[in-house]
């Protein structure tokens, strides 16, 4: 029982939100699969059945009874008869530029309502709404929670949209899709929402035609690019608040700031080996030239010494770590010589050679007791 009588009565309570949905499905449908009239491929205009297009609430609208006029330039929108019963709507605000938007408040100033569609921060603060624009995502839909009666009860759902922090309408952490910065002005973030793709989710199409619909006739503006001046081309700058200037400044201060205060200072030169590789043929060279460039002899009989008795020991396999006396007697009793006769061409600290024949000959000595112990 209370399922049949329940049925009935949320029909009635959203009637006239199911009655603009079904036009609007037979608007897009028609304005899709016919394609007549004028067409362009301008986002949000009128005449572009795209879906980025807006000819479906257009179309909507007209059958209302709403007379549509299509503005797309300055010059259109000065010509056009704007008085007390005409409302605005400027779309594609990115478009405009200082000079337009002065242009754009002249001609709108006897309009009785102008509605900004997807104003962002530039164009927000030119409009009194002074750090609004920035973008925020409505998740799965979003109430109005508002008193506005042309919003009451409505859900608003689009993928993006520009908020404002003085907006009350659709009201979010960051900001309301729907503000007012002045009398007569109404910036409406959700420009999706117009769009012929999107207009039929949730309660867009009933939020469409309840903003632009408050007239009798509604001039759309489509601005274009080729009524800024020299120099007021939409750039970045353009297009972000009017705070981010100083933060960026304060930022950059803030970044030389730290790297004064955690920047190392530069110390003493570390000196580290380098992974070359020498020949011992080069390194024995450039020692022997060394030493006999300084005189040092004793120097270079001790180095002949000491790689005579390495390779003794490898040989007669003592080790490397044979003391200079266990491989003095082992020579001596391999080759049949006196230790003191062994001693004195290997052990350390032995006679000093006074003249580089005395050193070539120790050299020649070492190298032919190396051959006997290979004899042996």
């Amino acid at each position: 029982m209370s399922t049949t009588t329940a049925a009935p009565g949320l029909l009635r309570r959203h009637r006239s939100t199911v009655l603009i949905g079904a036009a609007l499905l037979v608007a897009v449908v028609v304005a899709v699969v016919v394609g007549v009239g004028t067409r362009t491929t301008a986002p949000m205009d009128p005449d572009n059945p795209d879906p980025t297009g807006a000819r479906a609430v257009a179309r909507v609208l007209d059958d209302q009874g709403v007379d549509v006029e299509v503005v797309r330039d300055a010059d259109a929108l000065a010509a056009a008869t704007v008085d007390g019963a005409t409302s605005v709507v400027v779309v594609s605000p990115e478009l405009l530029g200082p000079s337009t938007i002065d242009r754009l408040r002249e001609d709108t100033a006897e309009a009785h309502h102008v509605v900004v569609v997807g104003a962002g921060p530039g164009v927000a603060d030119a409009l009194g709404e002074v750090g609004g624009g920035g973008i925020a995502t409505l998740g799965q839909g979003r109430e109005a929670g508002c008193d506005d009666p042309r919003f009451a009860g409505l859900t608003l759902e689009v993928d993006a949209a520009a908020v404002y922090p003085d907006g009350d309408c659709f009201a979010g952490q960051v900001g309301a899709v729907v503000a007012e910065p002045a009398d007569g002005i109404t910036l409406f973030g959700a420009d999706q929402a117009l769009t012929n793709d999107q207009v039929l989710r949730a309660d867009n199409a009933a939020v469409a035609l309840r903003l632009l619909g408050q007239d009798q006739r509604l001039v759309w503006y489509v601005p274009s690019l080729d009524d800024l001046l020299d120099g007021e081309g939409v750039t970045l700058q353009s297009l972000l608040p009017r705070w981010v200037r100083p933060s960026l400044v304060l930022g950059v201060l803030v970044l030389l700031l730290v790297v004064l205060w955690r920047a190392r200072r530069l110390g003493p030169l570390a000196t580290e080996p380098l992974p070359v590789v020498v020949r011992a043929v080069e390194t024995t060279r450039s020692l022997g030239r060394m030493y006999r460039r300084s005189g040092d002899r004793g120097h270079a009989a001790e180095a002949l010494r000491r790689a005579a008795r390495a390779r003794l020991a490898e040989r007669l396999r003592l080790g490397s770590a044979a003391r200079a006396e266990d491989v003095v007697r082992e020579v001596a009793r391999r080759t049949g010589r006196t230790p003191e006769a062994v001693g004195d061409l290997l052990a350390p600290g032995g006679g000093v050679p006074s003249s580089d024949r005395e050193l070539i000959t120790l050299a020649n000595q070492l190298a032919e007791l190396d051959r006997e112990v290979r004899r042996t």
